[in-house]
């Protein structure tokens, strides 16, 4: 065992703490300096000493973890619910991970898992209790097992949690173990500046034994938010995400995370104060199971959403590449990928410690918050129409000025590329030209399963719930999911068979390593063109990926491809072999065609 000094006790005598234990947990100098400078600019310095002294006999309790390798051009991630695939007879979370194994075993390498626990309302985020499964999809010895094959992700729903949880009940109650765990608020102070997700009211009553109170709810009135100025509710979080990662998370997805912290006054988003907690949370979870990886979830404009990386090395390992969904849909919608390129072209390389985290469809809508500044509203606008006319719907946010305005686009992201009358065969191509820019850009790729396999809108799921998001969240029959995947002709086989097809492509090679060097190629608006290139700088690949339903012809040198003059290149879609060596190559992509040329 070592020690290390943590301060004056009160007696004003120096004292020591064990930070290495039979769990072999190391709470090094270095983080042990970090978390209490945290605590400190957060709680002040009396309240930091005795909080941090709480953390490190959380971390005596418990089983240090190996640590994990970071990601690489392997990792695929789906994002799926527990019960997106069901089978009478067994829980949906085994019907899931057989179904997975049955066809997608040697291409995936990570599951996430939307939240599996009891929940209220909103379809999992509205957690009832942190520490269970929820019945209805299984126990936690299916979540292990799952855990067997694939690394998981679990979400941290932590800013808020269901007006029926024990935490909720028991404030209601009056018991002061959870008096202060939520925001009491005056209705008559102005909330004006606060951002607003929703259009809903920010403050909602309740009577409580102590009478009745105005509590601040963010997002729904049964999404409760939790108060982090109270230190307790810090510790009580952390002791879940070490639970989490114990019962086999490799990663954390912070929900609504830039909301946590809130002050009269402010916007109440992306406050300091949620920065330097986020530390503290990076900092416990990498002394207890190095490699864990923290993602946050901040559906807001690109500046805000990566200053969750911090500084590179503190603070979130992955941030969500909001832009990527709507700039993909408008380059597909207009046939134009000036846009898309020109944001692409912007983004800063970033550390060897993190990484984006791609996405274009998952279980919540395209959110169009992201475009601020980089789409006009006439744009914007146009990408609402489109929607509207292919079957979705459109979600706005309360502007607090009386006004509203798009939030977030409702709708299968197959039938936001295309309308359901359409020929099949342009509908697959559209589409996969759209997943072949996630699975090309750098950082790691998250795949909805409903993009996986080829879904469309449900909306009798939209009838049945009365929310928009439904339209999106579809439960599937494994039997009849299957036969249609294994039906050649069918829009479920077309689109599953080229996405396992994109996946090992982009497995096979280096270059998409996530940390690989990306440099746009401005060759065409009508051509999403990057150049990637491995770590190790041994490997080359030139996407050229047309957006447009037009034959484009590129007349261009190798130089200005990104490759090598004396050369050939292969296309790894084909498997057609380019010549490099003459001074100008001409290459010919049809509608929707899709090159990887890698030498």
């Amino acid at each position: 065992m070592i020690s290390i000094d943590i301060g004056p006790s009160e007696d004003g005598q120096e004292r020591e703490r064990k930070v290495m234990t039979m769990g072999e947990i190391h709470l090094t100098e270095s983080k042990r300096a970090r978390i209490l400078d945290n605590l400190t600019f957060v709680y002040g310095e009396e309240k930091a000493h005795k909080t941090y002294e709480a953390i490190a006999d959380m971390l005596e309790d418990v089983q240090a973890k190996p640590a994990k390798q970071w990601v690489d051009e392997q990792d695929v991630m789906l994002i799926t619910y527990g019960d997106s695939i069901r089978e009478e007879g067994e829980s949906p979370l085994s019907s899931l991970h057989r179904f997975l194994n049955d066809n997608m075993k040697d291409k995936l390498t990570n599951v996430h898992l939307l939240p599996f626990y009891p929940y209220s309302s909103d379809d999992g985020f509205s957690v009832i209790d942190y520490e269970q499964v929820d019945p209805a999809l299984g126990n936690w010895s299916d979540i292990l097992k799952l855990h067997e094959d694939y690394h998981l992700m679990f979400d941290a729903v932590i800013n808020h949690i269901s007006q029926e949880s024990e935490w909720f009940q028991q404030y209601l109650k009056g018991d002061p173990a959870f008096a202060s765990y939520f925001i009491e608020a005056d209705p008559n102070e102005d909330y004006r500046s606060v951002t607003r997700p929703r259009a809903l009211p920010l403050l909602t009553p309740f009577e409580t034994a102590n009478g009745l109170k105005h509590i601040w709810t963010t997002f729904s009135d049964d999404q409760i938010d939790l108060n982090y100025e109270n230190e307790q509710v810090l510790l009580h979080i952390l002791r879940i995400l070490l639970m989490y990662v114990d019962r086999g998370a490799r990663f954390l997805r912070l929900d609504a995370i830039g909301f946590m912290w809130k002050k009269l006054g402010t916007t109440s988003i992306h406050l300091e104060e949620a920065h330097r907690l986020i530390q503290v949370m990076r900092d416990v979870l990498e002394s207890a199971a190095p490699g864990t990886i923290l993602i946050t979830e901040t559906n807001v404009p690109h500046k805000e959403n990566i200053s969750y990386f911090g500084n590179g090395h503190n603070e979130a390992h992955m941030v969500y590449q909001f832009p990527l969904p709507p700039l993909t849909l408008h380059a597909l919608q207009t046939g134009r990928a000036r846009k898309l390129s020109e944001w692409a072209d912007s983004l800063e390389p970033t550390t060897a410690e993190t990484s984006f985290f791609n996405f274009l469809a998952s279980h919540d809508g395209i959110g169009v918050r992201p475009v601020e500044g980089l789409l006009t509203k006439e744009e914007v606008q146009a990408m609402v129409d489109k929607v509207q006319q292919h079957g979705g719907f459109v979600s706005y946010k309360d502007n607090g000025d009386g006004t509203k305005s798009p939030y977030e686009l409702n709708i299968n992201y197959m039938d936001a590329l295309s309308a359901p009358e359409e020929q099949q065969d342009m509908r697959v191509a559209r589409f996969m030209a759209a997943q072949s820019i996630l699975l090309s850009m750098q950082g790691v790729p998250g795949i909805y399963i409903h993009s996986l396999l080829g879904s469309q809108n449900d909306l009798e799921g939209v009838k049945k719930t009365g929310r928009n998001r439904s339209i999106n969240r579809e439960k599937l029959e494994r039997k009849a999911v299957q036969a249609e995947l294994d039906r050649e002709g069918s829009l479920r086989h077309d689109v599953f068979t080229s996405f396992q097809k994109l996946i090992a492509m982009r497995q096979g090679s280096k270059a998409f390593h996530p940390n690989g060097e990306q440099k746009v190629l401005m060759l065409d608006d009508r051509v999403f063109s990057l150049l990637r290139t491995s770590p190790d700088r041994d490997e080359a690949v030139a996407v050229l990926i047309n957006v447009s339903d037009e034959q484009v012809t590129l007349e261009r040198s190798a130089q200005e491809l990104g490759l090598t003059a004396s050369e050939t290149a292969t296309d790894l879609m084909t498997g057609n072999v380019v010549e490099c060596g003459a001074d100008r190559i001409s290459l010919t992509l049809e509608p929707y065609q899709v090159m990887w040329l890698n030498q």
